[in-house]
């Protein structure tokens, strides 16, 4: 059973075997038959941008596949199909054909992202689609999906985040992700002016092509862009993730209208579960200037907690102009911060704090559940009793 093999797997490392993944696939390729592949790499909006853009492809009349990660409460969600995470049986299929393929040493050695990256592929292979929209996991030249001949890169907003696998500074992980490319990218609008000389360099040396989000754009673009983010209801963030998604239409001559992006976000993202709750995954200091930006005429009761590897002091100073006071949710993950670190970082800022309790929730405060996946995957469980 798939859901027994990856159980058996560690979801993280503290070192990774950067040659497994293209060793594997190098032997095993000649079985997949690869479709058009449209790589996301970036620190912020993978996930929404290639929602955006694989449900716009589906409405264009394409057949789709879209993998994202991490999922927040089924696996399933990870392996999106035409419009739907796919079937535990279709997994299940794909799982014994990938097993077949494997020699005994290659399976038990790749990891939980690695053999669920080989699935996803195998499914979409099997399935025939003609477009797979891939998300890269921490997202580099080493990630698990940069082993894939790909049409086109999608480079989202770049910033700090997992410091100890990319880098420490701006220019190292724009670089470690950037030389992912493969023959183009469309570069999204960044915070940090470096992406934007760290990719024309690196296109010079590797020989690909750069676009910038906003020449790809059309002034009737922007137009429509703004029409569907009205409707939607999206914040500007989602609404850039949009725009980088049309780019990539653009890219491949595919027409649109307002209709392919309808209900078309990502679940996790800013997403509003009840009247006075939000939830979004997110889990950096980028995601949290989103926020504060999203929220800036409200005081929320931010439902927290942190990795003990995220840099949750800053991301709370971002956070404190909107925030009534933090309650801080259990979550059972020996990567969460202890309590008692976290209580006295919320103390030094002077951030009013109690234990998150369900029962004690009410109608009249306005809640927004943030920190990470695992911290909307405890809410909404509990949510759902």
């Amino acid at each position: 059973m798939l859901e027994d093999f990856l159980n058996n797997k560690p979801l993280f490392y503290n070192e990774i075997d950067y040659t497994r993944m293209p060793r594997v696939w190098e032997r095993i390729k000649d079985k997949f038959r690869l479709p058009k592949i449209i790589h996301l790499i970036g620190t912020n909006g993978k996930g929404t941008t290639g929602r955006f853009l694989a449900t716009a492809l589906l409405r264009a009349g394409y057949s789709v596949g879209h993998y994202t990660s991490p999922h927040i409460l089924e696996f399933n969600e990870r392996i999106w199909l035409n419009g739907q995470s796919a079937k535990n049986a279709l997994l299940e299929e794909n799982h014994q054909k990938l097993l077949e393929l494997l020699t005994q040493e290659e399976r038990d050695s790749l990891s939980y992202f690695e053999y669920t990256t080989l699935l996803a592929m195998l499914l979409y292979s099997q399935a025939g689609v003609e477009y797979v929209v891939l998300e890269a996991g921490l997202g580099g030249e080493h990630d698990a999906t940069a082993v894939f001949e790909n049409e086109l890169t999608l480079l989202t907003p770049v910033d700090y985040d997992h410091e100890a696998f990319l880098g420490t500074t701006i220019e190292e992980i724009a670089t470690t992700k950037l030389s992912a490319v493969q023959k183009a990218t469309i570069v999204a609008k960044q915070k940090h002016k470096e992406v934007y000389d760290i990719a024309l360099k690196l296109s010079k040396s590797k020989d690909f092509l750069v676009y910038n989000v906003q020449k790809c754009v059309s002034s009737e673009d922007l137009q429509m862009l703004t029409q569907i983010a009205q409707e939607e209801k999206l914040p500007h963030y989602l609404y850039e993730n949009m725009m980088l998604a049309v780019a990539a239409l653009k890219y491949f001559k595919i027409s649109y209208s307002a209709e392919n992006f309808q209900n078309a976000r990502l679940f996790g993202r800013l997403s509003k579960v009840r009247e006075n709750i939000f939830v979004d995954v997110g889990h950096n200091k980028l995601a949290a200037e989103a926020i504060v930006k999203f929220f800036a005429d409200k005081k929320v009761v931010l439902i927290y907690n942190s990795y003990k590897d995220k840099a949750y002091k800053e991301i709370l100073e971002i956070l404190q102009p909107i925030i009534k006071r933090v309650e801080v949710i259990e979550v059972d993950d020996m990567r969460i911060e202890s309590e008692e670190k976290l209580r006295k970082v919320l103390e030094r800022l002077e951030i009013p704090h109690k234990k998150f309790q369900f029962e004690a929730m009410r109608e009249d405060e306005f809640y927004l559940v943030f920190g990470s996946f695992s911290v909307a995957e405890a809410f909404l469980k509990g949510l759902r009793g």
